[in-house]
């Protein structure tokens, strides 16, 4: 396993490259097999529709919370999303506090996280790996999320689709 980091702490995000205008271009290093210690960690709560996993109103909820963010003069540090079923995804903002008109939430666990690479039709396998790996560590019902580092867009336009899963441990 790598580093471990100071409790609610995520490894440093590397902004310094976007030549597309929407999202950095994402750097790996030092993301994978971080082990994180989150303890009340204030996240914005937001869900999404999908049908069998494909999300329908990303756009408009994640357009909401952006405008609430604004709002609120602040901005997410990051977005980890997790399938709650084939027809709801959650997606967690990780925020310095609260954001109006919006769910408050706080994230508690012991994560280590595992960087990959390919297309979104590889996440039901990077979901199992996650899974593999809270078993294998006592934690057979831990939960998972992924950090989409990018859109598919920028993913396409900067010639990796990097995807960090984080595993309950």
């Amino acid at each position: 396993m790598g580093s471990i980091m100071q409790a609610n702490t995520l490894p440093r995000l590397d902004t310094s490259v976007n030549t597309t205008g929407c999202c950095p271009k994402f750097n790996p290093d030092g993301w994978d097999g971080v082990a994180l210690q989150l303890r009340d960690l204030p996240v914005l709560r937001a869900r999404t529709c999908s049908v069998m996993h494909l999300p329908l109103n990303m756009g408009k909820v994640f357009g909401r919370v952006q405008t609430h963010l604004q709002q609120a003069g602040t901005q997410a540090q990051a977005v980890v999303s997790s399938d709650l079923s084939p027809w709801q995804d959650e997606h967690l903002f990780v925020v310095d506090g609260p954001v109006s008109g919006e769910e408050m939430a706080t994230l508690s666990g012991d994560f280590v996280t595992r960087v990959f690479e390919g297309p979104y039709g590889r996440a039901k396998h990077w979901m199992r790996e996650l899974r593999d790996m809270s078993r294998a560590r006592g934690k057979p019902d831990g939960r998972a999320f992924f950090y989409y580092t990018t859109c598919p867009k920028c993913a396409k336009a900067y010639g990796k689709n990097y995807v960090v899963g984080f595993a309950e441990i």
